[in-house]
């Protein structure tokens, strides 16, 4: 994976060096909220591992201020890529977020071939379901009883995709 260059951030191939970083942010009330984990290090050590999984850095300012990663189908059938990321609570309301998701989106389309993109937020995550609208990606329907949520009850997610013509 190369390095992408968005109009605001970069998304670089995330590394060892990048495990403290990225294991802050995903440890802020905000984001360990969406992302849970307890050995936040290790998990994202694992990330780094899984050979279907690309974890990206993303910079901003000269620092690591989130990681975007992303996954594909491979079946011809079903051929399609989806991705999910988490940025440090300080650089939230920015237009950090969709200028990452663009960036990847573009590259999965132009580079990897994808002509639909997935990507599944909590149903109640409006500043992330904002964020993917702005880029393009629609809502699909809901995913009712999603994920488990910190407070051990179930939620909600919302199932989006973005057809490669409807990149903004």
């Amino acid at each position: 994976m190369t390095t992408l260059h968005g109009d605001r951030v970069t998304l670089r191939p995330a590394g060892p060096d990048d495990v403290g970083a990225l294991a802050a942010i995903r440890a802020t009330p905000q984001v360990r909220d969406r992302w849970q984990g307890d050995d936040l290090a290790a998990e994202i050590e694992d990330d780094l591992a899984d050979p279907d999984l690309e974890l990206l850095a993303i910079e901003h300012g000269g620092r690591v201020v989130g990681a975007i990663q992303w996954h594909e189908e491979t079946d011809a059938m079903y051929r399609h890529a989806g991705m999910d990321l988490y940025l440090d609570p300080e650089v939230h309301g920015r237009g950090l977020g969709s200028d990452a998701v663009r960036t990847l989106a573009r590259h999965l389309i132009a580079e990897r071939g994808h002509h639909r993109l997935v990507i599944d937020p909590a149903a109640d995550n409006t500043a992330a379901i904002a964020c993917y609208a702005k880029v393009g990606f629609r809502p699909v329907g809901v995913l009712r009883r999603y994920e488990r949520g910190p407070d051990g009850t179930w939620h909600d997610g919302l199932l989006m995709d973005l057809l490669a013509e409807e990149l903004r």
